[in-house]
């Protein structure tokens, strides 16, 4: 037992990575071209690909949102959960960092199983919404824009069954939030989301240390 989280060396995250990360050839294919890419660092975790898929799968989730796509790691993890009826619908505005993840999905053979929409996220999710989905998923992925992360996350709640379950990505920012002359917008939108969800009686959180630190929120 111990009273506080491990530190992460690079030696100990790469034996993690071994021993705990179930990560396809495919996966790693995909994960090693994205970092290879000028913004590659916007790519989730291999460790946290691998909680999502379980989060998933404990769930036993059937319709899934993600806010936020990038070249497509987080939902081909997302999407190899999912039964064999299930969907994902992705909101991005890049035709070009989702046109890599497109090709991995296709590969995968689960291509069929993702919904991928090109537009401003506020307006798919509002457009959802506006269709009568509300309280229709039953997980949610915000790793977007930081700006309108508020915006997103309740969108999102308006979108989840009871029960259902919210990730929201960078809520540590690479120790920004504790950092007191860090105030640009994104730090600051951080900042106000995490004080907000750990108030919200909407739902039950958790703040976790993975990747650079992902809140789950179960929507009551």
């Amino acid at each position: 037992m111990s009273r506080t989280t491990t530190g992460m060396t690079e030696d100990l995250r790469a034996y993690l990575i071994a021993s705990g990360v179930r990560e396809s050839a495919l996966l790693a294919k995909l994960r090693e071209e994205t970092a290879s890419l000028p913004a590659g660092g916007m790519q989730i975790s291999p460790e946290q690909g691998q909680f999502m898929r379980l989060l998933v799968e404990l769930t036993g989730a059937k319709r899934c949102l993600e806010v936020g796509t990038f070249t497509g790691y987080s939902a081909l993890c997302v999407a190899m959960a999912l039964p064999a009826d299930g969907k994902l619908v992705c909101c991005d505005v890049s035709t070009e960092w989702t046109g890599i993840g497109r090709r991995y999905w296709k590969e995968a053979g689960l291509d069929h199983k993702i919904d991928l929409r090109i537009a401003p996220a506020t307006e798919t999710l509002e457009g959802l919404i506006a269709n009568g989905q509300s309280g229709s998923f039953d997980f949610a992925f915000i790793d977007a824009d930081k700006g309108n992360y508020d915006r997103y996350y309740e969108a999102a709640l308006t979108l989840l069954r009871p029960g259902g379950l919210i990730g929201v990505d960078n809520v540590l920012w690479g120790g920004s939030v504790i950092n007191p002359a860090k105030q640009d917008e994104d730090t600051l939108a951080i900042r106000a989301l995490n004080a907000k969800i750990a108030k919200d009686e909407r739902v039950t959180p958790a703040m976790i240390p993975i990747g650079d630190g992902l809140t789950l929120a179960r929507k009551r």
